[in-house]
Order: C-alpha cells, then sequence, then structure tokens
C-alpha cells in the first residue's frame, strides 16, 4: 500500500456568486478526488508514482512491506528492502536489501522509481544511480509497474504479465516459501545466498551459499574463498520436511525443470512466516514465526554448535547428529589419533593389496568430501570399480531424478575421507573398504577358543584331581598296609611262607557294611558284632568288628589272623582280610549264605548267628 498522506492541502474559503458557483463546487470535487486517490492504498508503484522515504509498498493481504528502512543503531543510512508487515516493528526482519552495498542517506531525498526504459531505479537528488535492476530483455514500454506480492516476490512487469525482473532471482540472505532458488543452469552453477556484515549492517558479508561449482552435487557454505561448511550432498532424495508448529509442516525440496535445479521451501496451509537464512556467522537456519513469544524459532541449523564445520572430526571421522548432542566418532574399522575423534582417526588394520580387503555397509551417512563422479554406472559398475581399484577406499551409489540424461551417480573416494555425517532424517548408504581379516575376527576368535578351551580343560582337571584322590587313598592304603605288616610281622607263626594276604581299607568297610547299619548286622558274639557287607566289585562278606571292651588286644588279634591263615579247609570260612584302623579291629570273612554245618548236624536253628569258640570259632548264618 503506497501511501502519499504527506501531501497537505488548504482549500480556504471561496466566495461563491452568481455563475462562478457551479465551478467552484467542481473545482473542489475534483481535488478531493484527487487526494483521495493519491492517498489510498496500493501494492503497485507504477512510473508516474515514485517511492521516497517514509512511503510503504505493502501486498494485498498485508504480508509484506517494502520501503527505505535503517538498520537499528544507524540513523543516517538508508536502504530500500522487503520486511515481514505483519511482525511488530521493534522485531522488524528485512528479507531482501536492494541497494545493500551502496547504502543512501535521508538528506540526499533518494526516490525508487520506473524509468522510460521500464529499469527499476534507486536515485537520489543529484540524479546518481545507486541501484538498478539490470534486465536481459530491455523493454521499452510506458506500461510498465511494480507490485509486491504475498509471496515477498517485488516482480517489474508489463501490462501484458511479462516479468521484467524479480527480486526471487536476485536474493540476499533469506529463501522466502515459494521462491525458486536457482541452484543449476543448464549445468552450471548460479545463484548464491550472501550473508550481512553483520546484524545492524546490510552489506556484503564474509558468508555464502551455493551449490558447488565444481560436481555440482553438494550445497556448500564458504566463508571468503574456502569452505566453511557443506550442508548435503543431493543422493536423489528431494528434500526433506520439518514441523513448524503442532499442527504445520515445512518442506525443503529440489525442483527439476529440465536444464534448471531449484532449491525450494513448501509450507502446509495454516502455517506460520518460515525463512531460511544464512547469517552473519555463516550459520544457516530454517526459522518459523512464533506468536506467543513474538519471536523467531529455529527448527533446523548447519552448522550446530560448532559441528558440523567443514573437517570438524578430522580425517576417517565423523559427526553423529542422530545423538541428543553431536559427537565426533571414528568410522568403522578405525581408531582414534589422539585423546578424542576430533583430531581424527587412522586404520586399525592398514589396507594392502596383497592381504585382500572387504567393503562394510555405513547407512544415513552424509558421504566426505573429494570425491571423483563415475557417470553412466549401475550399482554391480560402481562397486567393481572400487573392488578392483587397490587405492579406492570407499563409494556410494545413487539413482538421480528421471528429467536427467545420466540417472546414476557413482561416487568413489582415494585416500583419507574427509567431513563425513551421520544424519537421522537423511543420507544414504556409504561402503567403506577394511582391510582383511575382518575387525571383528579377533573377537570372534575369542568366542571359538575360550569354549574349546574351557572345555579341554574341564575333563583335564576333572583327571587331575580323580588322580589326586586315587593317590591319596592309594598312599593312604599303602601306610595301612605297611602298619598292618608291622603289627602282623613281629609273630614267627609264619616262619618263612610267603602268604599272599589282602588289607582291606577302613572305608571300604565302611561302605560296604553302610557305616555298620543295625539293619546290616548278622549277630554277635562276646568279642563284638558280625555285619553282612558287599564289597567293591559284588562281593558279599562277613564283617566281625572286635569291640573295645572284648578284652582282645593286637596279640590275640595277630595270633586268629596267623591261625585262620595258616589254617584252610574246605569246611571251615577262609579269612579274606583285616583291617586296623586306630583303635578299631577288624576281620573280613567270606559269606556262607546257606548256614554252617552243625546246623545240618545237630538241627539248630541258630537264626543267622555266630558261634564263635575262642579264636578257632566257626562261621555260620
Amino acid at each position: 500500500m503506497l501511501h502519499y498522506c504527506s501531501l497537505k492541502s488548504n482549500l480556504g474559503k471561496v466566495k461563491m456568486n452568481g455563475e462562478g458557483t457551479m465551478g467552484t463546487i467542481c473545482l473542489t470535487v475534483f481535488i478531493l478526488l484527487l487526494l483521495i486517490c493519491l492517498c489510498q492504498s496500493d501494492d503497485q508503484l507504477t512510473s508516474a508514482r515514485p517511492l521516497s522515504p517514509g512511503d510503504l509498498l505493502i501486498s494485498k493481504n498485508g504480508v509484506f512491506a517494502l520501503g527505505f528502512f535503517s538498520p537499528v543503531g544507524s540513523n543516517e543510512s538508508l536502504y530500500v528492502g522487503i520486511w515481514f508487515h505483519g511482525i511488530p516493528e521493534h522485531n522488524r526482519t528485512i528479507v531482501w536489501v536492494a541497494n545493500r552495498d551502496n547504502p543512501t542517506t535521508t538528506a540526499s531525498t533518494p526516490t525508487l522509481a520506473i524509468s522510460n526504459s521500464s529499469d527499476l531505479v534507486l536515485s537520489d537528488s543529484k540524479g546518481q544511480t545507486l541501484w538498478r535492476t539490470q534486465n536481459i530483455n530491455a523493454a521499452h514500454d510506458s506500461g510498465a509497474f511494480l507490485v509486491l506480492r504475498d509471496t515477498g516476490n517485488l516482480v517489474l512487469q508489463l501490462p501484458n504479465t511479462s516479468v521484467i525482473w524479480q527480486s526471487f532471482d536476485h536474493p540476499t540472505d533469506t529463501i522466502l516459501p515459494g521462491m525458486e532458488f536457482l541452484l543449476i543452469h543448464r549445468g552450471r552453477a548460479v545463484a548464491r545466498l550472501i550473508s550481512w556484515r553483520s546484524p545492524d549492517d546490510p552489506s556484503t558479508g564474509d558468508f555464502s551459499f551455493g551449490l558447488d561449482p565444481v560436481s555440482n552435487l553438494q550445497l556448500i557454505i564458504w566463508n571468503g574463498a574456502k569452505i566453511y561448511c557443506r550442508i548435503s550432498v543431493w543422493n536423489g532424495v528431494l528434500g526433506g520436511m520439518y514441523p513448524s508448529s503442532p499442527s504445520s509442516m515445512v518442506y525443503q525440496t529440489i525442483v527439476n525443470k529440465g536444464d534448471e535445479f531449484y532449491l525450494e521451501i513448501v509450507v502446509s496451509g495454516g502455517s506460520p512466516y518460515s525463512r531460511i537464512m544464512l547469517d552473519h556467522t555463516g550459520t544457516m537456519k530454517l526459522l518459523t514465526w512464533d506468536s506467543n513469544s513474538s519471536s523467531w524459532t529455529v527448527i533446523s541449523e548447519r552448522p550446530e554448535g560448532g559441528y558440523g564445520l567443514y573437517d570438524s572430526c578430522g580425517p576417517n571421522g565423523y559427526c553423529d547428529f542422530t545423538e541428543a548432542a553431536p559427537a565426533c566418532h571414528c568410522l568403522e574399522g578405525f581408531e582414534a589419533v589422539g585423546l578424542n575423534s576430533s583430531r581424527g582417526c587412522r586404520r586399525t588394520e592398514p589396507l594392502q593389496c596383497s592381504k585382500g580387503s572387504h567393503f562394510v555397509a555405513l547407512p544415513r551417512m552424509r558421504v566426505p568430501d573429494k570425491f571423483m563422479l563415475l557417470r553412466n554406472r549401475t550399482f554391480e559398475q560402481c562397486a567393481a570399480e572400487c573392488s578392483r581399484n587397490c587405492s579406492c577406499t570407499a563409494y556410494a551409489y545413487a539413482n538421480l531424478s528421471s528429467g536427467m540424461a545420466d540417472q546414476s551417480r557413482c561416487l568413489v573416494w582415494t585416500g583419507e575421507l574427509v567431513d563425513t555425517w551421520k544424519s537421522s532424517n537423511y543420507g544414504e548408504v556409504l561402503y567403506l573398504r577394511l582391510a582383511n581379516p575382518p575387525v571383528k575376527t579377533k573377537t570372534n576368535l575369542v568366542k571359538i577358543v575360550v569354549p574349546v578351551t574351557a572345555c579341554l580343560l574341564l575333563p583335564i582337571c576333572i583327571a587331575l584331581v580323580c588322580i589326586y584322590k586315587f593317590k591319596g587313598k592309594w598312599r593312604k592304603e599303602e601306610i595301612q598296609k605297611k602298619l598292618m605288616l608291622g603289627y602282623l610281622g613281629t609273630s614267627n607263626e609264619l616262619g618263612d611262607k610267603n602268604v599272599e594276604f589282602p588289607f582291606v581299607s577302613f572305608d571300604d568297610i565302611v561302605a560296604a557294611t553302610d557305616n555298620f547299619s543295625d539293619c546290616h548286622m548278622l549277630g554277635r558274639g562276646g568279642f563284638g558284632k558280625v555285619y553282612k557287607g558287599m564289597l567293591k566289585g559284588g562281593k558279599e562278606v562277613a564283617v566281625k568288628r572286635l569291640s573295645q571292651g572284648s578284652g582282645q588286644g593286637i596279640d590275640e588279634f595277630r595270633n586268629e589272623v596267623v591261625l585262620l591263615v595258616k589254617l584252610q579247609h574246605r569246611n571251615l570260612v577262609r579269612l579274606l582280610g583285616c583291617c586296623i584302623h586306630e583303635e578299631e579291629k577288624l576281620l573280613i570273612y567270606e559269606y556262607l549264605p546257606n548256614k554252617s554245618l552243625d546246623a545240618f548236624l545237630f538241627g539248630m536253628d541258630i537264626m543267622g548267628r555266630w558261634k564263635c569258640n575262642g579264636i578257632g570259632g566257626l562261621i555260620s548264618c
């Protein structure tokens, strides 16, 4: 809406008489209609009405405004710019500046007007041109006019709607919804966003944003001539989406129009004001307006908190944006050079052509810089190209837009991998080359060796324990045998006769009689009790356990053993062995299940009890 309300009028008093009355009335009505016409709101500027300081051109629905402004802290410098008209004056947000590197002043009474050659010209009272549009097609038509649209696009056009010039083709530091930010025109990078010098200085700053002119595949922020941050590498995915409010979304997309590619943001219905801007610090931000707090909210930004700067994690490292806070990590198969991975990483197993290699797939990666593009390749051909080249360290493949002549994108890397990201909402698979054997081979070997070793050691340990116990038992039996021989060796009853006589261990006797259980007792006599038992091997025996109160000492026990050993007869029970253990003295006889001879001769039923007559007593059951 163009405001020409500074015009003043003083009609005074009109003396009406006779024939002049009607003429005066008509003149007055004409002047009033002219003033109303000049003071009405409009979104257009014509050659007959230039724009001066204090005037505003406001879009049809009041979304944007065009006019002169002075940055905060500067009362002298004047710029022509476009800003959000619906945002309070103290939060004025400039989205486009015409004369950013050539400001004017109020004293010079500048004007923005349409020239006779249909150019938009900013000049001062001396006729000096401060800024003007550069029209490719010269149009000499007095009917050209300027219109500010609700998209924020300032358009210079002819009455037949032909566009002569528009501000969307010449952005400064901001991309607005509906703006087609031209990335490529006929295979060449075209437009760039350029930051302000400072928050209060809209002149050309140090940072710029655009398409990499070398590869035409990646969006980059430069600091002067140096790469400051790589935003993304085109992989055929046409964009991403971000929530701008609980009920609306912002879509960032790449539009393919044959030989031209555009970056564009689209907002869903009912979305608040949105914009992408490159600020004076070199940060690319996606912002939406929060009417509740009357401030801009950052939806996404790169670089973020020092992470995402070019090569910030060093060679072979990557910045992980999937975590709560961005952090540097080493790629798989690499280890940190210093205390952390921000200084870069090195291979845990160096690549050697003679030892072979393999590839691991790393998903959701923003691929590294310094790649080489191989055209017209399938995925299999791309993988084969890297596999047979020993110096190839990684590759990535993508299918691009169907509107391109070459729809394939095969990227290969040699040497170190520089400036890699991992993202949660975009990215692709990076195939990384590692030396054979795989990094996890040692772990797998441990998983195999440890169980096998345990299986081998377990039976060995069991065998050693058994040998130890057997050896201890054997040694114990040898000691007991020597003790028995010592007891019996003092007797001359055996003479020089070589007698094979077994000695039974006390533990075996305890086991055979179930610890001298009463249920195994066969009977008792004057010198002790007799138990039925079963030795190892299943041999049944009768065990005579001499009681400590029997009065039979070592000499009597020895004499009985010697006598029974020398006296062998088929009608007499045989002595199978003996045992002396501390105070225990035991004799082991053969077991007769069919009773003794006296039970048959005299018909005596002694119920399996023993009849003991002195040292030579007979045993029966």
